[in-house]
Parts: C-alpha cells; sequence; structure tokens
C-alpha cells in the first residue's frame, strides 16, 4: 500500500497543518534536486493532498502531473488546490497498490515523499519508481533518514528497561539502525537500476510549546507514529501499553518545557539510464 488512507477530516488537516509545518520540508529538498526539463511529465506516487505540486510548477511550468493515492478524499484536496494553478497540468488517480497502473516508461519524473513503510515497503516503492520512469528519467524519493526522531526512541527504551523487555529494547535500536544513511540509500537506488545517485540532507527541529503539544498535533497522529510503527512492528499485546507509556513520558518530561522533534530530511535522487 502507498500509505494509510486519509479521511475526509484528516485531509484537510494534512493540507493545513502537515504540509506547512513538516512535509514541506521533504517537499522543498525533492523541488530543489528536480532536474528542469521542458514539458516534463511527472508521477507522484503518494501524492496525498497534491503537494509539492504547485511547487514543482514553479520550477518545470507547462508540464504535466499525475498523481496516485489510496485516499479518495485527500484527492478531493489535490484536485481543488489544482485548480487554482493554471502552470501545470494535473490529474489524479486512486489506487492502493504497488505496482499501480500507471505506464511504464510513460514518465520524466517519479517521486515520492515520506512514505510510510519499512525497507521491504521502500524497495518496491523504488521499483515503482524505476518502472514509470522513461530512459534518462528522474527519481526523487525524500523520507527521514537515520537519526530521525531520537526523541521518541529514547522513550521506547525506556519503557523496554523498566518492563525488563530486552528483545523491544534490541528492536528499537534495530530499528534506529534500519533508517538509510547517505551510503545506504545510494545502495538501494543502485539496487533499484537507479544510476547517478544523489542524496542531499537538511537536519531540522520543529517544535511544539509542551509535551502535549506535541501528541495532540497532526504531524505526531498522522506522520510520525505511523511512520516509526512500521519500522517497528509489535504484537497488540505490546504496542498498547508501550504507547502509552510514550505519550504519558512526553507529557511529564516536557510539561512545560519546548518539546523539539529532531528529523534527519534526506532527499535521493536517481536517473534511469
Amino acid at each position: 500500500m502507498l500509505s494509510a488512507p486519509l479521511t475526509a477530516a484528516e485531509a484537510e488537516i494534512f493540507e493545513d497543518a502537515v504540509v506547512p509545518r513538516y512535509l514541506s520540508f521533504f517537499g522543498g529538498l525533492a523541488a530543489e534536486m528536480l532536474f528542469p526539463c521542458p514539458q516534463a511529465q511527472i508521477a507522484h506516487l503518494g501524492c496525498r493532498t497534491g503537494y509539492p505540486d504547485s511547487t514543482l510548477a514553479e520550477k518545470v511550468p507547462e508540464s504535466a502531473l499525475v498523481g496516485v493515492d489510496p485516499s479518495a478524499p485527500a484527492l478531493d484536496v489535490a484536485r481543488a488546490r489544482a485548480s487554482l494553478n493554471s502552470r501545470l497540468r494535473v490529474s489524479y488517480e486512486l489506487g492502493d497498490s504497488l505496482p499501480t497502473g500507471l505506464p511504464e516508461f510513460g514518465f520524466s519524473h517519479a517521486l515520492a515523499l515520506h512514505p510510510i513503510c519499512d525497507a521491504d515497503g521502500r524497495a518496491l516503492l523504488l521499483a515503482e519508481l524505476r518502472r514509470v520512469l522513461a530512459p534518462g528519467g528522474q527519481a526523487l524519493l525524500a523520507l527521514p533518514l537515520r537519526g530521525s526522531f531520537p526523541e521518541i526512541n529514547d522513550m521506547i527504551r525506556e519503557y523496554s528497561l523498566r518492563q525488563d523487555l530486552a528483545d523491544l529494547g534490541k528492536a528499537v535500536d534495530l530499528a534506529a539502525a534500519s533508517r538509510p544513511t547517505i551510503e545506504t540509500i545510494s545502495e538501494e537506488f543502485e539496487n533499484a537500476g537507479l544510476s547517478e545517485v544523489d542524496v542531499d540532507v537538511q537536519l531540522i527541529a520543529v517544535s511544539f510549546t509542551n509535551g502535549r503539544e506535541f501528541l495532540d498535533d497532526p504531524i505526531a497522529k498522522l506522520m510520525v507514529f505511523p511512520e516509526l510503527r512500521s519500522l517497528l512492528p509489535l504484537g497488540p499485546d505490546l504496542v498498547g501499553p508501550c504507547m502509552k507509556y510514550v505519550h504519558d513520558a512526553i507529557c511529564k518530561y516536557w510539561s512545560e518545557g519546548v518539546f523539539e522533534l529532531t528529523v534527519n530530511v534526506g532527499c535521493a535522487s536517481g536517473r534511469r539510464l
């Protein structure tokens, strides 16, 4: 699956809160690395509410873009946004699996932002990005790299120590280590048949007034915790108590002080040659 479908309410919140304060860092890197070309044909996998489609239009005007996402409400928001921009011809399609129904060799560019998946899911996504590219086309993948979200990982480790759950502690360390580095994401691109790989990185901190504000924010609910759970599969008997402890600990330790979420934002570019 490309990503978990958003409800109508979540789609509006995603566009208003998640995009400007969080996803814009990933989309900004992708837009900077996009190779300009006349009359580009762009595929956006897991496009959600259509960001950064309008940003791409500024760099490759008079181009066409096809977005695919499993959420019909999110696509409705994307279409509404696109109707305000005459510089980019867009169409949005409902789809929840890989490979998509997009044509092979059909696009000059293919991108995905912040996929909610583990390494196996990322390999499938990279294979699909390559499949839809024409020879010479560019694939772009922006995602949190190793070193992201250490504050939350520390809370899970604390829970594992207090509950004497050694296997959980090891799982957290393995999950953190499974995040790509510049070197490993380059290898993943090359293994997918993508060459001339380049990676750009930006370390950021997203600030919240306190821990409770972070936990209540859609950034945490729609992006951070779903992405963490995709890397740290926990059984139903463990995920509930563990997440409750993490929430309680964040509320306690950052009850009055500012909570800063550390994110190592990365974007990788490769060519189908």
